[in-house]
């Protein structure tokens, strides 16, 4: 099995249902992991024989900057995004967390996990 992680991308972003969320902003952790075959790349040392991470987190970065109610809908529109544009991924595991939350002072974080 081989795959591609990245780990513990930090964004701040303006996701929320509470007016207050989206005015201020949260401190969101999103970890990604992407499989697909590079062996070909392993042996050619060639870029086009896997997946260039730069562009993937570009997707992400520019999906986390779109506001939205839920981090639920973030992580999807993520996972679209990947898949339409690297076809030789073959499965996406996404975690995404939010850091500050408005109930519960003993809650670390909230997270969303999709596997797909």
């Amino acid at each position: 099995m081989q795959y591609l992680e990245l780990k513990k991308m930090i964004f701040h972003a303006y996701h929320g249902v509470l007016e207050e969320e989206r005015k201020q902003g949260n401190t969101y952790i999103l970890d990604l992991k992407v499989y697909l075959n590079f062996q070909e790349a392993i042996v050619t040392d060639d870029l086009n024989d896997s997946i260039n991470y730069v562009s993937i987190y570009k997707i992400v970065k520019r999906e986390m900057g779109i506001s939205s109610h839920l981090i639920e809908h973030v992580a999807g529109r993520i996972v679209k995004c990947i898949q339409i544009n690297f076809p030789k991924i073959t499965h996406i595991e996404l975690r995404l967390a939010k850091k500050k939350l408005y109930f519960g002072k003993n809650i670390k974080e909230v997270a969303v996990f999709i596997t797909n």
